[in-house]
């Protein structure tokens, strides 16, 4: 059986639906820690693209500029809203492919050239798209007042168009 890897299949679906929540709320030229919003939320996808699977066997996408993953770094390239969702949906079906690639016995393995095990990767991705989802979600809330809508079970969820959540404004802004 693998029910290690059906759970993290199951929870890294609003991972995904997250973040895609936040990259079509956010203010892509906000400024956030000094880099434009849209630096970040491509920092995120390119560390979930890269640190997912294996950071240490990887290709990066034909867009890619050196050093375009730190946001502090300066970039000649500019990724549209667009560009960057469509990372988004070729960077999900990777990581599901992978997934059911998987058996609950490799997730104790480290992969190829890597000094984490697979297990690891996985933790650790969760945080940091999360983490970064928040970071989005909270430059939202502060210049809308509306929270992006969050999912916490895939399976309950209906995309029906909403994209805030029911709590409109923020109690702190009394």
């Amino acid at each position: 059986m693998n029910e290690l890897c059906k759970i993290i299949k199951d929870t890294v679906k609003p991972n995904f639906l997250n973040i895609r929540t936040s990259i079509r709320t956010y203010d892509r030229d906000a400024i956030c820690c000094g880099a434009p919003c849209w630096r970040w939320a491509y920092h995120a996808l390119h560390s979930a693209d890269k640190w997912f699977i294996n950071p240490f066997v990887y290709e990066e996408p034909v867009f890619h500029e050196y050093g375009m993953d730190n946001p502090e770094n300066p970039t000649s390239v500019i990724l549209s809203d667009a560009q960057l969702l469509s990372y988004l949906d070729m960077i999900e079906k990777k990581t599901m492919n992978y997934l059911n690639s998987l058996t609950d016995n490799m997730l104790y393995e480290k992969p190829e050239n890597c000094i984490y095990t697979r297990m690891e990767l996985v933790l650790r991705q969760y945080r940091h798209l999360s983490f970064h989802t928040g970071m989005l979600n909270g430059q939202t809330a502060v210049a809308t007042e509306k929270f992006p809508m969050w999912v916490s079970e895939a399976d309950q969820f209906v995309d029906d168009g909403i994209l805030f959540g029911r709590y409109r404004k923020s109690k702190l802004s009394k």
